[in-house]
């Protein structure tokens, strides 16, 4: 006899209020629909127009190819970090920037798990081998802070390894600064009502589906320590040598953009036109220690 698939249902407390969220359930709850958008203090109602949108990131896109013409010249090195919870859109974010980028030299790092050989490494070791060399463009989607976050609050790290780590992190990123290497660490942020409408498009969504993993739903009850470990990381790991940028990112169009114009706005390439770059918008964009005081 064929049984009914077991509910994913779980009750979750956001805002102070009990709420039910089953993300089987193909209709996505009113009270996500209605207020994804403004969670987590998002200061727009609107998501930013998508001709707008696709307009400014060509005319970024361009600049990003002066960088790689500038990069080869001269042998610069650009290394860079997107953190954030799970469906914050590091992925998203990482297509747009490399998309017409010569993928000879502009590469995306994303490591499964540690192998057994890997995990009885010093831990950042097999990091290591993926940075950029001579003219290369590098970007991590998620990277040695795992250890920061998703290994702490899911236990696949001891305390001790984890507070060696936030010791440590500081440290080894200094040698990556001295070594000359171009180093941005960007963290996207989400509101939790936005985490959850994400989820519920790759449930059902044949095309997106891949995306969700066991992990995302075995969190979706751990926000609060996800939050404690995220404001930790920040501060602890915050430096003059290796700042973290954050980024408001309930609308992907505009935290693509901001993202893009800020590596753009760091760097002293050849033929750079900060007419067509545009102005970092400071309403969702801003230091570690910044987003920290504003809460």
């Amino acid at each position: 006899m064929d049984t009914a698939p077991e509910s994913r249902a779980v009750e979750l407390k956001i805002d102070g209020e009990m709420r039910i969220y089953d993300i089987d359930d193909p209709k996505l709850p009113k009270w996500i629909d209605d207020e994804s958008l403004a969670s987590g203090n998002f200061p727009y109602d609107k998501k930013m127009d998508e001709d707008e949108y696709e307009s400014d990131l060509e005319k970024l896109q361009i600049e990003l190819v002066k960088v790689q013409f500038w990069q080869q010249k001269t042998g610069q090195r650009v290394m860079a970090l997107l953190e954030g919870r799970d469906a914050a859109g590091k992925g998203g974010s990482i297509h747009a920037t490399l998309s017409y980028m010569n993928p000879r030299s502009a590469r995306v790092v994303a490591l499964t798990k540690p192998t057994e050989t890997e995990a009885g490494q010093w831990y950042f070791q097999r990091y290591v081998p993926h940075f950029p060399s001579r003219g290369e463009f590098v970007l991590f989607d998620r990277s040695w802070y795992n250890r920061a976050g998703v290994e702490p609050v899911m236990g696949f790290c001891t305390p001790e390894q984890y507070e060696d780590f936030l010791k440590q992190a500081p440290r080894f990123e200094k040698l990556v600064e001295q070594d000359d290497i171009h180093f941005f660490k960007f963290w996207l942020d989400i509101g939790r009502k936005m985490q959850l409408e994400r989820f519920h498009d790759r449930r059902h969504d044949p095309l997106k589906m891949w995306k969700l993993s066991s992990m995302d739903i075995a969190a979706l009850d751990k926000w609060d320590d996800y939050t404690e470990k995220r404001d930790r990381m920040l501060k602890e790991t915050h430096t003059d040598h290796a700042p973290w940028t954050v980024i408001k990112a309930n609308d992907k169009r505009r935290a693509r953009l901001n993202l893009i114009r800020h590596i753009l706005l760091s760097l002293d390439y050849e033929g750079k036109d900060e007419g067509k770059i545009g102005k970092l918008d400071k309403r969702i964009i801003g230091s570690g220690p910044d987003f920290l005081d504003k809460g």
